[in-house]
């Protein structure tokens, strides 16, 4: 009796699977199912479901991957959408579909076995604006790299905070006191972090030449090994390893405000006469600042945390916003490679904005002349 039903209702189920092909510019995870353009469905069905069932099994086990409400606004769904029931690249698929009733029948079609194997493309068109980005990003680089190698002078916008550097050592120098670099809360895999100690190498070895005392206090145990290292490194660099003091660089606590509250100390009793905040940076950005502003330090920050950017404007004398903190190792250093890098960020800068002001000008055209051909080329530019 349960056979003759199925049977039956298979052959009133009007929404039938024609083809279940890869979907255009995916990564194999997204199979489309079409279904027939001439379905019909009466007034009593409500309700579509479209079940998958992996043909390596033994027995086939159906899931529910796709519910939809009739009618269909469209012949064509896409299925591996939902996280809860992907699909898997080279996995083969049947698929079938149940329709429900108003009087709570359910009318299952015939096994669809067609499916193509999902696979995924080695290229996505829709990619290509952003090959063609790269591309020219790293050949304006890549360019300039040479340049560099070759001897060429290159002109870089001065930043305050960075032209300050040399000056705040000297300052503190001349005055006796010592230098406070903090390299930031964050661990040696912030991109922030790894820009601090290169900062750090570039002050230790000026503090090297000079005889100054420097405490970096650290709150990572891995980055308080690396800035020892580096620190180490720029005193055998300046000549002066034997100057080199094992408690300059010094480990503190992992916790947040703990942390703050012994560099504050630090701040109170040895009194530097210029503190560093290189890195990233959270919470305590404010109270590490206001009190280096009352022990009367010059301070120099930088971070690329925009959260805490307004608190170190405020409170120090230079500040390095974002990027700048990324570049300070580039205008201290000169070297070749990093000069060459910079300039070609610059310049792809330079490029892309001035993408955006043909762009603006062409809408305006078009906003006055309607020209089409001009339309065309502001479509393209938004690529």
């Amino acid at each position: 009796m349960i056979t003759v039903l199925l049977v039956c209702a298979a052959l009133f189920s009007s929404v039938d699977i024609i083809s279940v092909t890869n979907a255009p510019e995916d990564d194999g995870s997204l199979l489309l199912i079409q279904f027939d353009e001439a379905m019909e469905t009466s007034q009593d069905h409500i309700g579509l479901l479209v079940q998958r069932a992996e043909t390596d099994s033994a027995d086939l086990i159906w899931e529910t991957v796709i519910a939809e409400a009739l009618p269909l606004e469209s012949t064509e769904i896409m299925d591996g959408y939902d996280p809860d029931y992907p699909i898997f690249p080279g996995t083969a698929y049947h698929y079938r579909t149940v329709l429900f009733t108003a009087s709570g029948d359910s009318l299952y079609s015939a096994v669809f076995t067609g499916a193509e194997l999902p696979e995924g493309e080695w290229f996505s068109t829709t990619e290509t604006p952003t090959m063609i980005g790269c591309a020219l990003f790293l050949g304006l680089i890549f360019f300039y790299f040479h340049r560099a190698k070759r001897g060429s002078e290159f002109y870089l916008r001065p930043i305050a905070g960075i032209e300050a550097i040399d000056e705040a050592i000297g300052r503190a120098t001349e005055m006796g006191k010592p230098i406070l670099y903090v390299p930031g809360l964050s661990t040696i895999g912030d991109v922030a972090t790894i820009a601090s100690i290169t900062i750090l190498g570039r002050v230790a070895k000026k503090v090297a030449e000079y005889g100054t005392p420097l405490l970096v206090p650290n709150c990572d145990p891995i980055v308080f090994t690396v800035c020892e290292e580096t620190v180490h490194q720029a005193y055998i660099e300046a000549g002066r390893p034997d100057a080199y003091d094992t408690d300059s660089v010094f480990f503190l606590t992992q916790s947040q405000f703990a942390y703050v509250a012994g560099v504050n100390g630090i701040m109170m009793r040895d009194k530097p006469a210029t503190n560093f905040y290189l890195g990233m940076f959270w919470a305590e950005s404010l109270i590490l600042a206001e009190t280096g502003a009352l022990s009367g330090a010059i301070q120099i920050a930088g971070t690329d945390a925009v959260t805490q950017l307004p608190f170190f404007i405020t409170t120090c004398d230079y500040t390095l916003i974002g990027e700048e903190l990324y570049a300070a190792s580039a205008y201290l250093g000169r070297e070749p490679k990093q000069l060459g890098s910079i300039k070609g960020q610059d310049s792809c800068k330079a490029v892309m904005m001035g993408f955006i002001v043909l762009g603006i000008i062409l809408s305006i055209i078009y906003a006055i002349t309607g020209n089409e051909s001009v339309m065309f080329l502001g479509s393209f530019l938004n690529l």
